[in-house]
């Protein structure tokens, strides 16, 4: 079976900067890109904020730069999914899609989080049109706009917020008839002129030409009170949560009880020796690029030492 010194799980910009480091450091690193070669990233348009592209820049040629400069280093890309892990005893083994087998000495887990959505087939066809799971990263384009937020938790009650600062409005679409945010977020939304809550309310579609144009709603579904209305909106916001890619790992790896996975203080290292997390699996709050990118370094200088202090 082949043994691989670094193995990295995942092609985000946590991923890709994981295989810069452990590139440059000579650990001959292996990338697997995985589902969705690029991360979540790639389902966006344009990228505003990651710094040193002060124009911006579209999310999938900044994707394949970071890939490209990953490769001028020396990682090797395959492109199977892991489908299972062995963590019980070194080296560690990593079963994928295609039958392949690989041990490994050092793993980097950066496979990521999945933005829950509603279901909708609309979601799909807007996507990118629109429709956006990350308000830090897409409501720039909303100045001034109308936009919808789904959720009653406290991420969606932040997103709201925080869109509140750039469109003209913010519809919040709770499904129940409260909010299940803090009480402090909860003042801070209901209390906000830009911000109107729709309790009771569920989306069934959006509508738009080119883009959303609006959403379809019905409240008090299912009830003798049921009623259907359209809202005017330019953007849709899914903020009912994120499920990390962490599920082969949990045998082994400690995750919180969403599945984020734990690590050790300020660095990427989990709690089985020579298997490091990083990006939006191991990130329940920042959800970033930039901050997937910045994990990614840690994860590979945290193997290059294991390595190194083991003398593998």
């Amino acid at each position: 079976m082949e043994t691989i010194r670094c193995l990295i799980l995942g092609s985000g910009p946590a991923g890709y900067t994981a295989a810069i480091y452990a590139g440059r450091a000579g650990l001959a690193p292996v990338l697997y890109e995985g589902l969705q070669p690029g991360g979540q990233l790639t389902t966006t348009t344009e990228i505003e904020n990651f710094p040193g592209y002060p124009d911006g820049i579209d999310a999938n040629e900044m994707m394949e730069d970071l890939a490209h400069q990953a490769k001028r280093f020396g990682a090797e890309f395959r492109s199977s999914i892991a489908i299972k892990v062995n963590l019980e005893q070194m080296p560690y083994t990593v079963t994928f899609d295609d039958g392949s087998e690989v041990s490994c000495h050092t793993l980097i887990i950066a496979t990521g989080a999945t933005a829950k959505y509603l279901g909708l087939a609309d979601e799909e066809k807007y996507r990118g049109l629109g429709v956006s799971a990350c308000a830090t990263c897409d409501g720039f384009f909303y100045r001034k706009k109308t936009v919808a937020v789904v959720g009653g938790g406290d991420t969606a009650c932040e997103e709201a917020t925080y869109l509140s600062g750039l469109a003209s409005k913010v519809y919040l679409i709770v499904r129940k008839p409260y909010l299940r945010a803090s009480k402090a977020m909860q003042d801070r939304v209901l209390s906000n002129p830009k911000i109107e809550v729709l309790f009771e309310t569920n989306t069934v579609g959006l509508f738009g030409s080119e883009g959303v144009e609006g959403a379809h709603l019905v409240h008090k579904k299912g009830t003798a009170e049921e009623t259907v209305s359209d809202i005017a909106i330019d953007g849709f916001f899914l903020a009912i949560g994120h499920k990390p890619n962490s599920e082969i790992f949990k045998p082994w790896v400690h995750t919180d009880e969403i599945g984020y996975i734990i690590t050790e203080g300020a660095t990427s290292k989990t709690n089985v020796p020579g298997v490091f997390a990083a990006g939006d699996v191991a990130d329940p709050h920042y959800r970033q690029a930039i901050t997937a990118a910045g994990s990614g370094c840690k994860a590979a200088m945290d193997a290059e030492r294991y390595l190194s202090e083991n003398g593998l």
